[in-house]
């Protein structure tokens, strides 16, 4: 498998150099777990300064509510309760996974700021070994260098185009918040997935980013998150919260 390594100033730029990287490395194969062809290549995407902006990209799936929804999703938990119930089984979230031991790399970064220790494993052998839909998200890892937070992320496998951009924002917003609670100021962020991909069935979609990507400025493919993005996601937290509510309702959750 192809390896490629793309580094950005921001999360924005990083991720059109990574759609461009996967339209010139990746290598087209089958993927019969789920009845197609894919295109794929190991990459790390390296972000300098992932807290700067413009931080929102216009070449992704969803729109400001869906992202407010993930963003809610992994940060607080909202929909933790979902895990076990329904028809549509929820074998896990990221956030259930990752909280628990949040607070002991927390810990272990004021005990010994140059520590290597401050990582957190998402996977679950038990629950992911025999699951359809294993955990993607594998491990996060923190250090303290120069003053600053940085953060190393894996992913077993990610889909470019579908869900890199909303994980990769999620987990620099949970970044950011750890870093607050250190009092120190973000870092970088490296994203790495063994398995980087698009899927056939997107195809079309990803040769139009990539297109745009090479065609338009890249200030017109941009919007800044901090004053005008994150007001238009605000807007659906009494939305989301409403969903919330009547699924536990649902599902008998106080």
């Amino acid at each position: 498998m192809n390896e490629i390594y793309i580094k950005g100033r921001t999360l924005t730029d990083a991720y059109h150099k990574a759609l461009i990287g996967l339209a010139e490395t990746g290598e087209t194969q089958d993927c019969p777990d789920y009845g197609q062809r894919q295109k794929e290549c190991t990459m790390t995407v390296h972000v300098d300064a992932p807290a700067e902006e413009p931080r929102i990209s216009k070449l992704v799936i969803c729109g400001p509510k869906e992202l407010r929804q993930y963003e809610l999703e992994m940060l607080d938990g909202i929909l933790d309760f979902v895990i076990g119930k329904g028809e549509n089984l929820w074998e896990y979230t990221y956030h259930e996974r990752y909280a628990p031991w949040l607070d002991g790399a927390i810990a272990d970064l004021r005990r010994e700021p140059n520590s290597r220790r401050a990582v957190i494993n998402t996977r679950d052998n038990q629950v992911d070994g025999g699951n359809s839909h294993p955990a993607c998200l594998q491990s996060i890892q923190y250090f303290l260098r120069g003053g600053r937070l940085d953060c190393c992320i894996l992913f077993r496998s990610n889909d470019l185009p579908e869900a890199f951009f909303m994980n990769a924002f999620a987990l620099i917003r949970l970044q950011e918040k750890v870093a607050a609670e250190l009092g120190v100021p973000v870092g970088t962020y490296s994203h790495r997935s063994n398995s980087m991909h698009v899927y056939e069935k997107n195809f079309p979609m990803f040769d139009s980013f990539v297109k745009k990507i090479r065609e338009e400025a890249p200030e017109d493919l941009v919007y800044d998150y901090k004053g005008f993005f994150d007001g238009m996601m605000a807007e659906y937290d009494a939305e989301i919260l409403a969903m919330v509510a009547a699924k536990k309702e649902q599902y008998g959750v106080e």
